[in-house]
């Protein structure tokens, strides 16, 4: 039997494609081309402006990988066209089709360099005038971005990732650059039929009111003369108006649609690349906010804006008109979309407060939320950190309905570990319009009947209705888990690591330039400071700090990172001398008595010291939290000294009188002792410090295959003996990566630390290091910003397992006993419990290391260094210490002797994560602080300086509210994970006193 519905929509698309489409522009003109090929980096518009052209023909290919060609374009306004809508129609070759990753893109210009419109994959054609005078001179410069196509998902493409491996081959030809006229009636008439088409084909085959729009399109296209579509769509207009004027039922479900800037830092293509992305399209979308008012346009990241101001003043200058229009929506609140599972608590502050400002001072709006479309989770930490930072709403990404952990309501309140709850909307995916398509359809057509009901919102005004419709919504408590995480707490290890690196170097940098300031008047680094941070925040965007971008991306943040490092190393030295190691310093929030390694040459003429076979020399140093103490002590009975020895059998034990540590002849770690109870942390007859290989796959489902264990080695050797440190170097090897450790134990210390290096060469491949425990651990506890959050350490349902992100520590434990790993880089842990016949094994492994093929096809290879500490009877609070005093070493300082810190807290669940001066420049000290065990504190700050006020702000430092204190002391209470922001005015400080 004849099926007259599908036959029916069949010709209504090909009526689209293959008739209206082509009418709609009837008149073009070829434009004279000129093309200029830039095979590096970019150059401005006014080098453009200058450069020689040679005759460009449209057909011919251009742009090898990443380069650019200037096109000059020009041509003549016909005089018949008088009084007609004007377009420019260029076509740089991409495909259409590829609705995934980047192709060929440009920023159109006048010819005076002033920046028009973008040209994208799926929107050709440029505004020229709305009505041409006739015999006017059109010239245009198209800056035409070569950029490769490269998809993730597949691997294809991934060799342009990286320059080297691009190639020079030209990617795309100029397919069309012409003048053109601009058929309304049939412009209106194809966004008339492509709405209804879209509209029949989303309701159910056997629904009255598709039945009826096929009817009516089918008129339509009957109604239109196929040899003069032009004079005919008006008509054909008339016959679908009745069918577009039926409305949903006021009862039918609201959509409130807001346009996005689909913009990313970094992903698959380089930072410069988005700096030009952002140029073209904004200039898009502004001139659509131009053209019709009602459009409202959603960018969230202050870089980009920060990059348009710098780089491209008149597409920021029309930016600054539409938010004061209304129809541009700058609602995010921070500097990046940053990645807020991994960004350690200060980074995620610095986020809002760098992004809130920039939105205030430099486009006059107070950003009420926080919008992060594309993360595949959030923090159980971030409700607090963004409220306290003035949001009161979060839109973020709807989860895959079989996304198995995703919360089961689109909108709800989310609690955070501390209880502070954040109206949060789970969107979905937006509808793929491009161009005018959704400025016209929520122009013409917000409610068609059998549709849901769409109107334009801006996000604030959203949020406002939602929270009026729904004033006590469903509570998620706990962490959001949106998507699959496909490794990404793991891959690309040196930018985490360098991430990790960078935080701790911003804290040290700003804690010791406050003190020289307090202490001594040395001028604090406000603006060095504020520009690292800044650098630094940018390359904690999503896919950059997830490591899912090309090589290209990842070689410069990883470069970005070292000079971090530089620029912030010569901060500290300038803040607090040479270090010659006479002192050390402490900028963890624990006070510290440890094993200090200093450089040959260096360190005090007195004390107990241990040349080392490297030729640095170990000393004992001892420091309070947040300050300067002295090296050089000497063992006393309170620090019993470290010895080291080979039994008969080969296995090398290291005793501190805390820990007793054996190594066995496979370098594995067969026993750790704490002497203090006389227990064991491994569980019976297992070895520790094991590395252990898994197909990739098996990394991004750790229930999906099995493992191999590196349990041979190369070489075991016991390097040093005493009597301040302790260590046995293991040598593995895989035939292509190598694997060398030292397991260090040292004098005082309740941890042992090992050091791996890993020169990684392997494929399809991911790395674990491995403790099988002996712990009865129903739970697992897992460092996340400003506090833990808790995750069962047994899997019921019959779901793909993937790694829990921790930061700086894990512990596992039970009653009165547990034990605590550090570490310093990547974020990826996994437990399980194994019952056994006399107990429970919990297996904690932390996954270092992956070999995915995309979008970076050698991710990870090459050298990698990783630091671990393995605590036995620890509790939360000595993980917490151990995560802080890992990630902060020691620091040698001069010889100035002791030094107090600026400020200390009198209880032990209060941690203090920053001290610095203000950003206002007042001199004010500011102190953050949290409570860190997760139970109300009642707690004293102690200042060391005298003070004239204190007051507590939010996090932006403003918004002050005065807070009691007597001689230097500042009594607080804080609810479990609370962070509280101080703001400590010095007596007799004068403003202009503060630094540079």
């Amino acid at each position: 039997m004849h099926d007259r519905r599908k036959s029916g929509e069949e010709r209504i698309a090909a009526f689209l494609s293959e008739r209206l489409h082509p009418a709609l522009y009837p008149q073009r003109l070829p434009m004279d081309v000129g093309a200029w090929h830039i095979p590096g980096e970019p150059v401005p518009v006014g080098v453009a402006l200058r450069a020689d052209y040679t005759p460009f023909a449209v057909g011919e290919p251009w742009g090898s990988p990443w380069s650019t060609t200037w096109f000059r374009t020009s041509a003549s306004v016909p005089q018949r066209w008088a009084g007609h809508r004007v377009e420019a129609l260029i076509d740089l070759g991409a495909d259409p089709a590829r609705t995934s990753g980047h192709q060929a893109e440009a920023l159109v210009h006048d010819e005076h360099g002033i920046p028009l419109h973008g040209l994208h994959p799926r929107t050709g054609a440029v505004p020229v005038t709305a009505s041409a005078r006739g015999g006017e001179t059109v010239r245009l410069l198209v800056e035409a971005a070569a950029n490769p196509y490269i998809d993730a998902a597949t691997g294809s493409g991934v060799h342009y990732g990286d320059p080297v491996t691009a190639g020079d081959a030209p990617l795309y030809r100029l397919l069309r650059a012409d003048l053109v006229i601009r058929d309304d009636d049939v412009w209106h008439l194809l966004h008339d039929m492509r709405t209804l088409d879209g509209l029949m084909r989303a309701l159910p085959t056997a629904h009255p009111r598709r039945h009826e729009i096929r009817m009516a399109l089918e008129r339509a296209v009957d109604t239109v003369d196929p040899y003069a579509v032009a004079r005919t769509a008006a008509a054909a207009r008339r016959v679908l108006a009745p069918v577009l004027a039926h409305r949903a039922h006021a009862s039918a479900h609201v959509f409130a649609g807001v346009g996005q800037a689909p913009l990313d830092s970094g992903g698959l293509w380089p930072t410069r690349e988005t700096v030009r992305g952002c140029a073209r399209t904004f200039s898009t979308l502004v001139t659509l906010a131009e053209e019709y008012p009602a459009l409202v346009v959603e960018a969230s990241s202050a870089q980009h804006y920060a990059w348009m101001r710098d780089q491209q003043p008149h597409v920021f200058e029309r930016l600054r008109k539409a938010v004061a229009d209304g129809n541009w929506a700058p609602a995010g609140g921070t500097w990046v979309e940053p990645d807020v599972e991994l960004a350690g608590g200060e980074a995620l502050v610095r986020q809002f407060v760098l992004g809130r400002r920039f939105f205030r001072d430099e486009l006059g709006t107070d950003s009420e939320g926080v919008w992060l479309p594309g993360a595949r989770g959030a923090s159980a930490a971030f409700p607090q950190i963004a409220a306290l930072a003035g949001a009161r709403w979060f839109l973020t990404r709807r989860p895959a309905t079989d996304h198995p952990t995703a919360p089961p309501h689109d909108t709800f309140r989310w609690e955070g570990i501390d209880g502070t709850t954040l109206l949060t909307h789970l969107a979905p995916d937006a509808a793929a319009l491009t161009g005018p398509e959704p400025a016209h359809t929520a122009a013409d057509f917000t409610d068609p009947d059998g549709s849901p009901r769409l109107a334009t919102r801006h996000p604030a005004q959203f949020f406002r209705e939602t929270q009026d419709e729904h004033p006590h919504p469903p509570v998620w408590r706990g962490a959001l888990d949106l998507a699959p995480h496909r490794g990404t707490y793991t891959r690309q290890a040196r930018t985490k690591r360098g991430n990790r690196r960078s935080e701790a170097l911003l804290h040290e940098a700003e804690l010791w330039s406050a003190t020289a300031a307090v202490r001594h008047g040395v001028p604090y680094p406000y603006d060095e400071l504020d520009t690292l941070w800044r650098r630094l925040l940018l390359q904690q965007s999503r896919h950059i700090l997830a490591g899912t971008s090309i090589a290209w991306v990842h070689e410069d943040t990883e470069h970005e990172h070292r000079d971090l490092h530089r620029r912030l190393a010569r901060l500290v030295r300038r803040a607090v001398g040479e270090p010659d190691g006479a002192t050390a310093l402490n900028a963890a929030p624990h006070p510290r008595r440890e094993v200090l390694v200093l450089a040959s040459g260096t360190g005090p003429a007195s004390g107990t010291s241990q040349a080392l076979p490297d030729g640095r020399v170990a000393v004992l140093a001892e420091a309070p939290a947040l300050g300067a103490g002295s090296t050089g002590l000497s063992l006393d009975a309170g620090t019993a000294r470290v010895t080291a020895h080979t039994t008969v059998d080969g296995q090398h034990v290291m005793d501190n009188g805390l820990l007793r540590v054996c190594v066995d002849v496979a370098g594995l770690v067969s026993s750790v002792v704490d002497l203090t109870t006389g227990r064991d942390a491994l569980a019976p007859g297992a070895a520790g410090n094991v590395l252990q290989l898994l197909r990739d796959e098996a990394a991004l489902d750790l229930d999906s295959g099995a493992s191999r264990d590196l349990s041979a080695a190369e070489q075991v050797e016991l390097r040093a003996c005493g009597p301040l440190l302790a260590t046995v170097r293991v040598r593995r090897g895989t035939g292509r990566s190598t694997f060398l450790q030292d397991l260090t134990l040292t004098a005082g210390s309740r941890a042992l630390t090992v050091d791996t290096e890993v020169d990684w060469r392997e494929r399809d491949t991911a790395l674990k290091l491995t403790w099988p425990l002996d712990v009865h651990a129903e739970l697992s506890h897992c460092d996340v910003q400003f506090g833990h959050v808790a995750h069962p350490t047994h899997n019921h349902a019959d779901t793909a397992r993937e790694d829990d992100a921790a930061h700086r520590w894990i512990h596992v434990g039970e009653h009165r006993w547990g034990v605590a790993l550090a570490a310093d880089s990547t974020y990826g842990y996994d437990v399980a419990r194994h019952p056994r016949d006399d107990g429970t094994t919990t297996v904690v492994r932390h996954t270092l290391l992956r070999a995915a093929r995309g979008p970076d096809p050698h991710a990870d290879r090459g050298l990698h260094h990783f630091r671990h500490t393995l605590r036995p009877g620890a509790t939360l609070g000595d993980a917490i210490a151990e995560g802080y005093a890992l990630n902060l070493p020691l620091r040698p300082g001069p010889d100035t002797g002791p030094q107090a810190p600026l400020v200390r807290v009198e209880h032990p669940d209060v941690v203090v994560e920053t001290v610095k001066l203000a950003d206002d420049r007042s001199g004010d000290v500011v102190v953050r602080l949290y409570e860190a065990r997760g139970g109300r504190a009642h707690a004293t700050l102690a200042v060391d300086f005298p003070v004239e006020a204190v007051h507590e702000t939010d996090l932006l430092e403003e918004h002050p509210m005065p807070r009691a204190h007597r001689h230097g002391r500042v009594p607080l209470t804080l609810r479990p994970f609370q962070i509280r922001t101080l703001r400590l005015r010095r007596a007799g400080h004068r403003q202009e006193d503060s630094g540079a």
